[in-house]
């Protein structure tokens, strides 16, 4: 408590005006927290975790960025391994998207604030890494009692700001801890981590979006001009800047002779360097490092590396175009992907869609994600036709005038095809529908316009039709228990989806599963080797629907932060001996490198990293660990 006071009798001293031994950063924070933001020292606040539906919006706006940052966090998390470093990814508004840390601190670091989905906004939290980088756009340790809000005082934040190529902030990188050494220089190293991992970030990120356009990087030493440039920018095909990192920026300006805040894009290269987009060619891997030399306005000096546009092949093309909704079903799966080209290309007009594919297979995710990419301003309304009992399936569908048949609504009701007016009506098990219905059904279709039970005069409707059947709708027609001219209706396009078991993008799919059902269950846990594998070698009768269940039963029944074999269902207990993990490495799903490297790795950090303890808990000898590691490129942390 005495520390308490202390703390809060300097705040108030320096807002009475005297002089403080704070960097200036803090005390500029500090007197915005009271003068701005309205906070009281004296009413320490705790930490303040966003709900589960901000988080996930939070996250879906900064997705891409999350994918390209997640190596960069990785890399860094594995430099501080072993001093209780807590890694943080906040997005521009301060919500922390995505973060690494310690498993046996989860609880301590939820309480802290060090956790997916806590907000670090300087207006809510006052002084701190995150907040004060973002307003500052600065690069920054905050330390212990550097903190305005006392609660936070026993933390050390260090952080850097993340700038998209426009020169936006798009994120910030933040390294913290618990505890700490009490001189504020303990933390130097982890501010020259954050920054160089935060400058590497925005590198990959501009490299990623513009691979069609030049791009010019730099280096003020030419032996570190390939492997670990300073700054970047892209150019268009006229010489004019199309995109920066925050480096790139800033040298320009210097190059230029330019004030920085001035923002470089839309301007020809040749206002800061000496060169053209002609000069380009000549500085790319052709020449030596130490000869691509080009020289600013203001008589600098640079090392330069040009990399060439790489045109996109049709089918990259075809894939950015798809959007995001559909993007987002699978995770690069050959027969997935050409199905999403195709769905993406349907999406936006009224062309009927029949969906075929297994029961579980994800039908009903495939039809929304259609309809959210229709840009149709009604809603998406989803009925299966096998769960609506035969005697009110019409009345449901069709709706019913006031006094239509005992028990009718006194004002009659709108059945679920009005209800998806401007929007997307969705069938499921089409095939169940009963036979009189399907000529009504077909009316729809073909008129736009439907009767509702008890009525005469017809209303019209703007609808998008999507039906979905695990029968085989010809095989129905063939034994006359469907319609032929609705299936042909019905089957203007379809769309195939591939059952669980034959699609290459398991690991990608069990991963976003995983993370979600954590989130929704408000903890941190991972699969172990043998529950990786027990969930790869299952052939997945019921599909998605079935690996979601799995996960969520062993998310429910896991006692600690790993989930093991004995969490999830009976086939995973009910394994042949055959299917020991070791060899379950060659077995045919675990033939992709991917999916064998990510159990390398997990048996590895479940081992510690000792390789002879791994060894034995695959099933295999030493000596054929390290061969795989050698061939999968898998390296022993430092």
């Amino acid at each position: 408590m005495a520390g308490e006071r202390e703390h809060i009798r300097e705040i108030e001293q320096v807002l009475s005006g005297r002089r403080s031994a704070r960097d200036d950063v803090v005390v500029k924070s500090w007197l915005r927290c009271v003068d701005t933001h309205r906070l009281d020292p004296a009413r320490p606040t705790e930490a303040y975790i966003v709900p589960d539906t901000q988080l996930r919006e939070h996250r879906e706006q900064s997705e891409r960025l999350i994918a390209i940052a997640r190596s960069g966090l990785e890399t860094l998390f594995k430099q501080v391994a072993g001093q209780n470093y807590v890694l943080l990814l906040a997005d521009a508004k301060g919500v922390t998207v995505d973060f690494l840390g310690d498993p046996l601190f989860m609880d301590q670091l939820r309480t802290a604030g060090l956790y997916l989905g806590s907000e670090w906004s300087e207006s809510r939290t006052g002084t701190c890494g995150v907040g004060s980088c973002i307003v500052t756009g600065e690069a920054m340790t905050i330390h212990q009692t550097d903190h305005f809000d006392t609660t936070h005082t026993p933390l050390s934040c260090t952080a850097a700001p993340i700038f998209d190529t426009r020169g936006e902030l798009a994120a910030v990188l933040d390294i913290s801890l618990l505890r700490s050494p009490q001189p504020k220089v303990s933390q130097n190293l982890a501010l020259h981590l954050v920054t160089a991992s935060a400058r590497r970030i925005e590198l990959a990120n501009l490299m990623a979006q513009m691979h069609s356009e030049w791009v010019l990087r730099f280096s003020r030493s030419p032996e570190f001009l390939d492997v670990d440039p300073e700054a970047a920018i892209a150019l268009d095909a006229s010489g004019r800047i199309l995109g920066t990192t925050r480096g790139g920026a800033l040298l320009l300006a210097q190059a230029g002779g330019i004030d920085w805040r001035r923002s470089p894009i839309g301007q020809p290269i040749s206002r800061y360097l000496e060169i053209s987009v002609d000069d380009l060619p000549s500085l790319t891997r052709g020449r030596p490092t130490e000869e691509r030399l080009v020289f600013g306005r203001s008589g600098s000096a640079l090392f330069a590396h040009a990399i060439e546009p790489q045109p996109p092949s049709g089918r990259r093309a075809a894939i950015e175009m798809v959007p995001k909704p559909i993007v987002e079903l699978s995770g690069g799966d050959p027969a997935m992907a050409a199905m999403q080209l195709r769905a993406a290309k349907l999406a936006r007009t009224t062309i009927p869609i029949l969906i075929h594919g297994e029961t579980g297979s994800g039908k009903e995710y495939l039809a929304r994600a259609i309809h959210d990419s229709s840009q149709r301003p009604g809603p998406f309304v989803a009925i299966n036709c096998a769960a609506i009992p035969e005697h009110l399936i019409e009345s449901e569908l069709f709706g019913h005038i006031a006094g239509a048949f005992t028990g009718a609504a006194a004002r009659g009701r709108k059945g679920l095809i009005e209800s998806a007016d401007g929007g997307t009506l969705f069938l499921d098990e089409i095939g169940d529908m009963p036979y009189p219905l399907q000529s009504r059904l077909l009316r729809v279709i073909a008129e736009r316009e439907l009767i509702p039970v008890g009525g005469i005069a017809p209303r019209r409707v703007d609808i998008k039709i999507i039906s979905a059947s695990h029968h085989d709708l010809r095989k129905l027609v063939a034994e006359g228990r469907f319609r032929e001219d609705l299936f042909y209706r019905l089957n203007a396009a379809s769309l195939t989806l591939p059952a669980l078991r034959e699609r290459t993008d398991f690991e990608w799919l069990l991963g976003r599963l995983v993370d979600q059902r954590m989130r929704l269950a408000g903890r941190t846990v991972r699969l172990s080797p043998a529950a990786r594998l027990a969930l790869i070698r299952h052939a997945w009768p019921g599909n998605i629907r079935e690996l979601a269940n799995a996960i969520d039963l062993a998310v429910t029944l896991c006692d600690g932060d790993t989930i093991e074999p004995a969490d999830l269902p009976d086939f995973a207990l009910s394994q042949p001996a055959s299917a020991l993990p070791g060899e379950r490495l060659a077995a045919p799903r675990a033939s992709s490198p991917e999916i064998e490297r990510a159990a390398l790795l997990d048996a590895l950090a479940d081992a510690g990293w000792n390789i002879s303890e791994a060894a034995r808990r695959l099933g295999i000898d030493r000596t054929t660990v390290h061969r795989r590691m050698k061939r999968l490129r898998v390296d022993a942390p430092n």
